[in-house]
């Protein structure tokens, strides 16, 4: 009798294990990043070309927010501004069960790198996400899986040309430093071979000279003629704000206003950029927002926050406003037609999409005070 009570009792205690061994859920940690809870079976990577750059941190703290609200799991990933590196951390999280990618592309001078994105995404049957950093339709339309939330990359360039172009004619003789009749300028790039930085470049140039000649005013003059570029780049490609001010400073060693050769025009394309070109000029007595002072005027994209308090304490005068909050919420619309098992580009009527691709642009706005 106690052999068969010890039998069953034996037999309780196997089926118990068994039992609590069949209900254990294994979870794989973050490589990096955040995860919250889930609360469906979306398990999304983000992937960042760099969490330093301001205008891309605007973007993921309103991703964070929205991610987290939506009960979605997610890891944040940062590129660092190394493509090999972004391309590691996407076949990992696919290892390790990601089934919705969505890519700041690292490398935007070619399509290689998002093809290998997109490409590993196909691979694995899940959908990718392009965003902010431009890629071409090609690799878009290589997948039907695939998308891309951006802007139009010209029209920061358009927008802030006008802006330019508006304010020199209201205020050309005291932009006009040396009283030569010509306004020198200085423009800071960001990143050689990225289509918003190639079109801001461009445009800003462009369309301030059409409304000065149009004016019987003279073409903006690049301060150094032995740069047939007529631009600085920032060679690390982070756009940074150290670039601009290490440029500036060096230009203010020679360009001054006692020589009659100073800087009077800054054209930057992002705002970290131009808020260091103002770190150098209030370095040197300018910008200081203070009555009487002498302002050179500074343009820059993206309207980050510390920006357009600058603009309104008269230290900036201008910039073009790239939407951060609009540019996650337009994603979140894409991860919702996935969550919900929905087309990729459902419910994307009422925005602004190309014709004959899946991209989705986000628009500017001009920010003047």
């Amino acid at each position: 009798m106690k052999k068969t009570f010890a039998l069953i009792l034996s037999a309780v205690l196997m089926l118990s294990v068994l039992a609590g061994c069949g209900s254990k859920k294994e979870e794989a940690p973050a490589e990096s990043g955040t995860e919250t809870p889930a609360a469906s079976e979306l398990n999304v990577g983000v992937f960042y070309y760099n969490f330093s750059d301001a205008y891309i941190t605007t973007v993921r703290n309103a991703m964070d927010g929205l991610l987290n609200n939506a009960g979605i799991t997610y890891n944040n990933y940062d590129g660092a501004g190394n493509q090999a590196t972004q391309l590691d951390q996407i076949n990992t999280a696919i290892t390790n069960g990601a089934n919705l990618l969505i890519v700041n592309i690292v490398e935007t001078s070619s399509p290689d790198s998002a093809q290998q994105a997109c490409d590993a995404a196909k691979n694995a049957g899940i959908p990718i996400i392009f965003f902010n950093r431009e890629v071409s339709n090609d690799v878009v339309n290589s997948y039907e899986k695939c998308a891309f939330v951006g802007t139009d990359a010209p029209e920061a360039g358009h927008m802030q040309g006008e802006m330019i172009g508006d304010f020199l004619l209201e205020n050309y003789d005291a932009v006009d430093l040396n009283g030569d009749g010509v306004i020198t300028y200085v423009m800071f790039k960001g990143q050689e071979g990225n289509a918003e930085a190639e079109f801001r470049t461009q445009y800003a140039v462009e369309d301030a000279d059409a409304k000065l000649t149009a004016a019987g005013k003279p073409a903006l003059e690049f301060y150094d003629a032995n740069n047939s570029s007529k631009y600085l780049v920032d060679t690390t490609g982070n756009w940074s704000s150290q670039a601009a001010t290490d440029y500036m400073t060096t230009i203010l060693a020679s360009c001054s206003e006692a020589n009659g050769n100073m800087i009077e025009l800054v054209i930057a394309n992002n705002d970290g950029m131009a808020e260091g070109a103002v770190a150098a000029l209030q370095a040197a007595g300018y910008n200081t927002g203070d009555e009487g002072s002498t302002t050179i005027p500074v343009y820059g994209v993206d309207a980050m926050d510390s920006a357009v308090q600058k603009i309104q304490e008269g230290q900036m005068t201008g910039t073009v406003k790239q939407d951060g909050d609009g540019m996650a919420s337009t994603i979140m619309t894409l991860v919702g037609n996935v969550k919900d098992g929905a087309e990729l580009m459902d419910n994307t009527s009422d925005l602004n999409v190309d014709d004959g691709v899946a991209k989705i642009r986000v628009p500017y706005a001009k920010i003047t005070g």
